[in-house]
């Protein structure tokens, strides 16, 4: 009986084989393969056998280092503490704080907290990322084999150094790049690096990379890189580059603050100058005193103008929302992520892990006109293995237990030989029964039609096992010689489908209803990732996949094609970091998924990385936030909380910033006009609290599920100027009736306190609409513990509140009237001028 040798037949491949007789469908190039070069060029001739020398070692050392990684990352303890704590507007409380401490103004000095609580929120999350960084590592195996001397030697990984001589089994991790010397059945699992799914065979003179697991057999290879050049470690020093997430709020809030930062020491040396010559010039003052109380209206100027409470309590508001995540297993890493997801206009994400679970399941079984009898008892016997791997296992739900028949031999699947075998001595299902890769045991010249058939499943992006049957009964030395009878011939092929997620469709359609553009980046075939694309309603049947091997190198010629498609297939490490540079390029906000290091760069360089909780641990340290269990489906919920966070950070900013605006021109009038500052700080800490601070706790933690569009900075003041503006002249008003009246200096700023509070409470209740029960409980909250305030006989002392006259309170219910009016009109116009915004956008998204 003649037998045929599959391995001498070309284009061998996996078990599971997806598209064998298009050449486009070879192995995409590793990302850091080893020059081709001979395997013992420079070293000795026994080194096969031997190893390296202990002179060898040293002098390899020396020459080359060892294979020690750095762990430190780019911000010291000292870094953070000097970003959070040394700052201008640190600096400026701390001044503040110092001056009231020394003239006896303790009751004035309530504002430092606000600094401390930010600076303690600031430096916690930084070190959270910083100790996150600390702990990247791509390898986890802390020892290595090495033949040295003749011996084999366990060795730490960091001993390690070029023309090494390692040793690598089953389970090991590649703990240095090489190239393989020796191999029997090796075959490593490159997923985590590369991207792609199966197994790769590697035979003496392939590049083995740094990070990669051994999935089967055993080998020998030389160590070619180590240490700080290695692929591990690049990708582990380009992944630990400290960087903040992209955020709108916090660059909105830092532009705010640097504008404020330019006004505090003019606006200070106004205010001064105009407290001074209130009371009578600079050489009375010094005389009597009264430069205290200047230097008190100065500090209350100042500390009015920096919103201290809006950076608190953005921090609060993203931290509820990390804490909510939290209990849906999504880890923010990082506060400001919260907002990310939720600004975010492209999703990329991998195929695996996403839109489906990994592994195979069965599909069905095309059958040929000349089927021989036993054909589903061979395929129910190899389901029902002991041995059977999850390819074989899958087609037991169409073949059961119940068609088993007993063997003679069993083949398990091997990757060298690219197929498994039954022999049954069975009338029921007589002969040799071959699965495996259809190019592997199909024979061109009897079985055309099935390899034809293979083509066309092959560009459906399905994949395919041949199963073929032979009367001939296998024999255990041409097991061994891996040869296959010649008068085999295929009978049917079994088609295999990817598990796809139950929540992939739902979430999908999520996105695509929410104005989220997607875009599938993965390491396998364009068309099997099309065909699973299709399966979850992500593309329609006449759109096809791209092979990233035909993408251009150029960005904007990338940008165009990244644009215009949505499926990508065989994407390289560095091409899906290109392909998120080339969407940003386009004023895109990008959020990557990815569960391998493979991903890591691109993770790190979206505008929002997010690994899978499965994942490398390189990937879960880089990303800003972790899937803990896997669940694509949670992404909705974190899409949500960040919508939340943003809105009701708007409406903060709208209220902090109502202050900020009449302090600012509040302090430079009264100072230009030399009229003394109308308030104590202690009574700014009340005004405060009451129409602020109090009601700001709330406002951050309500639900609101407002898309998002682009316009913080603008909408906020927008509102917050003219609103400023209203209040100032309100407390001009208010000054000028307390002149004409020969108030007290106490009478007046109770008088300011009043208008100021009617003002700024009205200004909380238009962002606090639509009014709901909590809402309406916490206004009118503030308006009883302010009236509460100007009668309790301790508040009254501690404020320093005096009532005035009966005609000044009437003038101040008058102001206070036409005040409202004026922040109706406002406030309606705004509204109005919003909601068209939103709806503009809404019809957008609908149209797109």
């Amino acid at each position: 009986m003649t037998r045929t040798n599959p391995e001498s037949r070309p284009n061998s491949v996996p078990q599971v084989v997806e598209h064998p007789a298009d050449p486009q469908t070879t192995k995409s190039p590793q990302p850091v393969a080893t020059p081709a070069k001979s395997l013992f060029e420079g070293l000795d001739t026994d080194w096969p056998t031997r190893g390296l020398t202990a002179a060898q070692v040293s002098d390899s050392r020396a020459a080359h280092g060892d294979n020690a990684i750095s762990t430190a990352t780019s911000r010291s303890m000292w870094a953070i503490l000097r970003t959070h704590v040394f700052t201008l507007f640190n600096g400026i409380v701390v001044a503040c704080f110092a001056l009231l401490a020394f003239l006896g103004r303790w009751q004035d000095a309530l504002f430092g907290f606000s600094a401390i609580g930010n600076s303690i929120i600031g430096i916690w999350q930084e070190y959270s990322a910083k100790r996150q960084l600390d702990n990247l590592r791509v390898l986890h195996a802390p020892h290595a084999r090495a033949i040295r001397d003749g011996e084999t030697a366990d060795l730490a990984r960091e001993d390690l150094v070029v023309d090494d001589l390692i040793v690598i089994k089953s389970g090991d991790q590649v703990p240095a790049d090489a190239v393989v010397v020796s191999s029997s059945g090796l075959q490593l699992d490159e997923s985590l690096l590369t991207g792609e799914e199966d197994a790769v065979d590697k035979r003496p003179g392939d590049a083995l990379l740094s990070g990669a697991i051994v999935s089967g057999g055993s080998g020998q290879a030389r160590v070619t890189r180590v240490g700080s050049a290695s692929f591990a470690a690049r990708l582990t020093e380009e992944a630990k580059r400290f960087s903040l997430v992209n955020s709108e709020i916090r660059e909105a809030i830092n532009r705010i603050l640097r504008i404020i930062a330019l006004l505090l020491l003019p606006v200070m040396l106004i205010v001064v100058n105009g407290q001074i010559n209130a009371f009578g010039g600079w050489e009375r003052a010094l005389q009597n005193g009264a430069w205290r109380d200047a230097a008190v209206g100065a500090v209350a100027a100042a500390i009015a103008m920096v919103p201290l409470g809006l950076m608190l309590m953005t921090s609060v508001a993203f931290a509820a929302g990390a804490l909510k995540l939290g209990k849906r297993k999504v880890l923010i890493q990082e506060l400001h992520a919260v907002e990310g997801l939720a600004r975010v206009d492209v999703l990329c994400f991998d195929k695996t892990g996403t839109l489906t679970e990994g592994g195979v399941t069965y599909r069905d079984t095309h059958t040929t006109d000349d089927m021989p009898d036993g054909w589903q008892h061979a395929l129910a016997t190899m389901a029902a293995a002991d041995d059977a791997n999850e390819t074989a296992a899958s087609m037991a739900e169409a073949y059961p237990a119940d068609l088993v028949v007993p063997t003679s031999m069993v083949v398990p699947f091997h990757s060298s030989r690219k197929w498994s075998a039954l022999v049954i001595d069975d009338n029921r299902a007589h002969g040799t029964w071959v699965l495996g890769g259809p190019d592997v045991i199909l024979d061109a010249a009897h079985d055309a039609a099935l390899l034809d058939e293979v083509e066309r499943r092959a560009n459906l992006g399905q994949r395919v096992l041949a199963l073929c049957h032979s009367n001939q009964l296998l024999t255990e030395d041409e097991v061994a010689a891996n040869t296959l009878a010649s008068d085999r011939r295929g009978i049917a092929l079994i088609v295999l489908r990817e598990r796809v997620r139950e929540d992939a469709a739902d979430t999908v359609r999520y996105f695509t209803e929410e104005g989220v553009s997607l875009r599938v980046i993965s390491g396998d075939d364009a068309r099997t990732v099309t065909a699973v694309a299709r399966q979850v309603g992500l593309i329609g049947d006449d759109e096809q996949g791209v092979d990233a091997r035909t993408l251009p190198s150029e960005q904007a010629e990338l940008a165009e094609v990244v644009a215009n498609n949505r499926v990508f297939g065989r994407v390289t490490p560095d091409q899906k970091r290109a392909m998120v540079h080339a969407l940003q390029s386009c004023g895109h906000v990008v959020a990557m998924t990815g569960d391998g290091v493979n991903d890591v760069l691109a993770l790190k360089d979206a505008d929002l990385g997010i690994a899978m909780g499965h994942g490398s641990g390189a990937s879960r340290a880089v990303a800003r936030m972790t899937l803990l269990d896997n669940q694509f489906e949670a992404m909705p919920n974190v899409v949500n909380e960040g919508r939340q966070a943003i809105a009701n950070i708007e409406r903060l900013a709208k209220l902090y910033l109502s202050k900020t605006a009449w302090a600012i021109l509040v302090a430079i009038i009264f100072g230009a006009l030399l009229w003394s500052y109308p308030f104590e700080p202690r009574q700014m800490a009340l005004l405060d609290g009451m129409a602020i601070g109090w009601p700001a706790f709330v406002l951050a933690l309500i639900p609101n599920t407002r898309r998002y569009i682009p316009g913080f900075f603008e909408r906020a003041t927008q509102f917050s100027i003219p609103a400023g503006i209203v209040i100032t002249l309100g407390l001009i008003a208010s000054v000028i009736v307390g002149r004409m009246h020969d108030l007290s200096v106490a009478q007046q700023q109770t008088a300011n306190a009043l208008v100021l509070a009617i003002l700024s409470l009205w200004v909380l209740g238009l962002l606090c609409r639509p009014f709901g029960p909590l809402l309406a409980i916490v206004l009118i909250g503030c308006i009883s513990i302010f009236v509460a305030t100007l009668f309790i006989p301790v508040t009254v002392w501690f404020f320093g509140f005096e009532w005035p006259s009966q005609p000044v309170l009437i003038a101040v219910a008058i102001i206070g009237a036409v005040g409202i009016g004026l922040l109706e009109i406002h406030g309606q116009l705004r509204i109005r001028a919003e909601r068209r915004q939103f709806e503009a956008a809404d019809a957008k998204v609908t149209m797109n």
